[in-house]
C-alpha cells in the first residue's frame, strides 16, 4: 500500500501550524484555510526536508480549504491524486497522514465511519458531504491528506470532537476538487448575499396552510444592513423568509446554499411572511465581499 507519504508537507504560520499535501507537481498545495489564517506567506517543510516560503493562491473560509504554492530546486515535486469522494463506501480503509504535535509525517488508519455529515465552518455556514473517520487526528493534523489503500486523497482532515474518541472529520475530495479549481481562477469563492441577519424559526400550522405552503420552519429576519440588497428591496426585520424562487427555505442552511455564484446581481423572487400573510418581494443579491 503506497500511502503517498512524499506528497505531504508541514505547514507553518506564525506560531500556529498544520500540514498540507502536494496535488500538482509544479509545487501547488491543499491544506486547511484555518492553518494558515491570515497569514499570506506560510513555510511549508517538504518530506525531504526543502524548507520553502509558500504563497497563498486563495482560502475559502466557508470549507475551510486553501491553495498554496511552493517553488521548488525540483522540477517536479511528488504529487498525491484526488479520488472520486463518490466512489467512498462506509468501512473502506482510510489512512490519515499528516503533522501532529510537530512530529512529521505521522500516520493512523481506520475505516471511513460515515458519509455526508455535516460541520460547521467558522464563517457560519455548514460544509456539507463530510467524511467521518476513526482515524486518530491530533492537532497539527489539520489539512493533511486521507488517502485511500491506493494512496489517493479521499478527504482533506479538518477537525476532531474533544473528548470524543473516534469522532474525526475529513472535507471530501469532490468539494475540494471543486474548490481548488475556483481559487486557482479567482483567489476565492464567489457567493451571493443579501444583507440580512436571521434564525431559524417555526411556522405555525394554521399560517402554513393558510398561505398554501408545505414547510414548517422558516428564516426570521432579525436585523438587515442599511444599504444591504434586502433593505433596497424592503425586507424588514421581522419577515419570515420561506421560498427563494419557488424554492423552499426551511432553515438558514437552505438560504447559505441558494445563495451560491450565479444568484450574484440576478434578480430573485423571495416569498415572505409578514403579519401572518404571504408576500412576494423581487431582489438582486449581491457579492459577498
Amino acid at each position: 500500500m503506497d500511502v503517498a507519504g512524499p506528497a505531504v508537507v508541514r505547514v507553518q504560520a506564525g506560531r500556529g501550524g498544520g500540514s498540507g499535501v502536494l496535488f500538482a507537481p509544479d509545487g501547488l498545495i491543499l491544506t486547511n484555510a484555518h492553518v494558515v489564517a491570515s497569514f499570506a506567506r506560510p513555510v511549508a517543510t517538504l518530506a525531504s526536508g526543502e524548507v520553502l516560503q509558500a504563497d497563498v493562491i486563495g482560502r475559502d473560509e466557508d470549507t475551510d480549504l486553501a491553495v498554496l504554492r511552493v517553488s521548488s530546486a525540483e522540477a517536479s515535486l511528488p504529487c498525491c491524486t484526488l479520488a472520486d469522494s463518490r466512489a467512498i463506501r462506509v468501512g473502506q480503509v482510510a489512512v490519515a497522514i499528516g503533522n501532529p504535535y510537530g512530529f512529521q509525517h505521522t500516520v493512523t488508519s481506520g475505516v471511513v465511519s460515515a458519509l455526508g455529515r455535516t460541520l460547521r465552518a467558522t464563517s457560519g455556514r455548514l460544509m456539507d458531504d463530510v467524511i467521518q473517520t476513526d482515524a486518530a487526528l491530533n492537532p497539527g493534523n489539520s489539512g493533511g491528506p486521507l488517502v485511500n489503500t491506493r494512496g489517493e486523497v479521499i478527504g482533506v482532515n479538518t477537525a476532531t470532537i474533544l473528548p470524543a474518541q473516534g469522532l474525526c472529520f475529513a472535507i471530501a475530495s469532490n468539494t475540494a476538487r471543486f474548490v481548488i479549481s475556483k481559487l486557482i481562477k479567482d483567489g476565492r469563492i464567489r457567493r451571493s448575499y443579501l444583507g440580512l441577519a436571521g434564525q431559524t424559526v417555526p411556522v405555525p400550522r394554521a399560517i402554513a396552510k393558510a398561505n398554501q405552503l408545505a414547510i414548517s420552519s422558516g428564516v426570521f429576519v432579525t436585523a438587515v444592513e442599511p444599504d444591504g440588497a434586502a433593505t433596497d428591496a424592503g425586507i424588514r426585520d421581522g419577515d419570515v423568509i420561506v421560498a427563494i424562487d419557488d424554492q423552499p427555505i426551511t432553515a438558514i442552511d437552505d438560504l447559505h446554499r441558494a445563495l451560491d455564484e450565479k444568484r450574484i446581481g440576478v434578480a430573485a423572487s423571495i416569498a415572505i411572511l409578514r403579519g401572518g400573510a404571504r408576500r412576494t418581494i423581487t431582489v438582486v443579491p449581491r457579492e459577498r465581499a
